[in-house]
């Protein structure tokens, strides 16, 4: 392959990354909104670490949930 296909596959490559960070980071978004809003939570009562806090207890929730569907 010569020097300007791989530069181009490079670039493909680059963009598709930043597409995938993109989704990612929308659904992490969205994700947070809709535990904020079906909990009830108001932003200004949400800290850092109350968000980790909770974060947690999210995990260990589904983690559970998964485990006892083995």
């Amino acid at each position: 392959m010569t020097q300007s296909a791989l530069e181009k596959q490079e670039a493909k490559l680059k963009q598709l990354n930043q597409r995938i960070k993109a989704e990612k980071s929308k659904i992490e978004q969205n994700l947070g909104k809709q535990i904020i809003k079906t909990s009830n939570l108001d932003y200004a009562d949400l800290s850092n670490q109350k968000i980790k806090d909770l974060a947690q207890k999210i995990a260990t929730v589904l983690n559970h949930e998964s485990n006892n569907q083995l």
